[in-house]
Parts: structure tokens; sequence; C-alpha cells
């Protein structure tokens, strides 16, 4: 696998992690690969050989070619045809919703089209140009000034909203919301129902997704093989719940999940 990142232009940066590219030759026996949440949303464009995505063990539907995978709060299975060459934006997770006026949890768990979340004739023609590009760099020229273009035309995230994300990526994903919040525990609800339309999920959610984000990176840097010191390091309550959110968010036990030939793909990321 040739999985590279690259930095977005500075206007962006407050919004846009990172692009990313991934080849993958043919194999004559492909795999499906676990993908497990991370909370970002990505917008990625297929310009290799069709994906499948499963909605069971054997029932599978293909990915659209250029698509917005929303947040995800539960694994699921990809699997390729043949060769994998994919180009993506990886958005932090406040940084989608200043593109587009749809609301951000429509997207959960699921991969939409672009061509239904811009104008057609924009969608398309964005495609086609990322497609007929030669090469990464001219492929992030397009599409920073597809999001440049666009990025003043739609609503800025929402100020408290954006401090809640930055203060659970700050500490982990551990720092409680009624913390964040300080005096104005009043505004709970209007901070969740701000959450779920422009992150997609509940702060609740996106904390356990980020925590969970540090325990992986400490397993897959090999820093501690020791799941208490894992637990310890990434703020859980104990053992036992740092293995129950990683059930819950990977699908596996985190003592199988380095070397599980089905998760290389997420561990690949998450590196």
């Amino acid at each position: 696998m040739d999985y590279q990142t690259y930095q977005p232009h500075i206007d962006l940066k407050s919004l846009i992690s990172c692009y990313w590219t991934l080849e993958v030759p043919k194999q004559s026996e492909p795999q499906k690969q676990r993908i497990v949440p991370d909370g970002c949303i990505e917008m990625a464009f297929i310009l290799g050989d069709d994906i499948k995505r499963y909605t069971s063990e054997i029932e599978f539907v293909l990915q659209p070619r250029a698509m917005v995978l929303g947040q995800t709060i539960e694994p699921f299975y990809i699997e390729p045809t043949g060769f994998v060459k994919t180009f993506a934006v990886r958005f932090y997770p406040y940084g989608f919703a200043n593109f587009v006026s749809e609301p951000i949890n429509n997207l959960v768990n699921r991969e939409t089209p672009i061509n239904q979340l811009f104008r057609v004739e924009n969608a398309d023609d964005l495609e086609q140009k990322i497609i007929k590009a030669e090469n990464t760099e001219q492929r992030i020229r397009i599409i920073e000034k597809f999001l440049l273009d666009r990025l003043n035309d739609e609503k800025i995230i929402n100020r408290i909203v954006k401090n809640t994300v930055d203060s659970l990526l700050s500490t982990n994903g551990s720092f409680s919301i009624n913390s964040i919040l300080k005096d104005n525990l009043s505004k709970r609800r209007q901070l969740e129902r701000n959450f779920k339309k422009q992150i997609g999920v509940s702060p609740k959610q996106l904390g356990k997704v980020i925590r969970l984000q540090t325990a992986l990176k400490m397993l897959l840097n090999q820093k501690s093989e020791n799941l208490t010191d894992i637990a310890y390091e990434s703020e859980y309550f104990d053992q036992a719940h740092f293995i129950k959110d990683f059930r819950e968010f990977t699908g596996i036990n985190p003592k199988k999940f380095i070397n599980h030939e089905n998760l290389s793909l997420s561990a690949l990321f998450y590196k």
C-alpha cells in the first residue's frame, strides 16, 4: 500500500487536516477491510477500480466514485474490485460544514455522492477535472479552488461548536461537556442540536471516537502492550471501559487489532 499525505493551503488549514492518496496494486484474492471511525469527514475520489461497501455479511453496494463519507460511529467493511487509486480530503470534524448547507447529521454512516451536496454541474465539472489531472499537486490545486470559492458562500461553523471540538481534540476526547460549557450549562441542549447539525454526531460520541484514536495510536506505534497502561494514558475509567469502547467502534478486541489482516488499511491511516 502506498499512502501519502499532503498539507492544505494556509487559508484552509483550520478546516482541513490533510489531503491523502492511496494506491494499492490489484490483488489476486482481494480482502475485506474493516474501516474504523476516526472522527473526521472525508471527500474522496475513486480514480482506480470500483470499491465495494458491504451492507451485510454478503451484500454490498459500489461506493460512489466522487463522494463525501460522513461521520461514522460504527465500523464497516470495504473491498477493492481491482487496482486502488484514491485522492481524498480529510476535514476536521467541523470543517466540512463550512462548505455546504446540508445538515451534516444527514451524512452520518453513509457515502453521499458530491452531486447531491453541490450543484450537479459544479460537482460533475469538479469530478472530471480531478480525473483528468496529471498528478496529485494538480488535484490539490483544483480541489482548493473549488473549496475556497465556496468558503464565504456558506454560514461559518457555530463558535461554541468549534470551541467544543477544539477542547475535545486538545484533551484527547476526555474533557467533559459540562467543563467546556462552564457556567453556560443551560446552553447544553442548544449545543447538542447545533453539534449534530454541523458535526453529525453528539459531543459525547465524538469525544469517544477521539479518545479511541489516542488508544489506537498507542497500540499501532507499540508504545505499550499493556491494556491497563493504554486505558490509563487514554483517560479511560478502567481497562473494562476501554475494551467496551474499543469493541463498539472497531468490532474487535484490542489484543487482536494490531495484526488483524482485515484492519491493515485502518492501521495505515492511524499510523
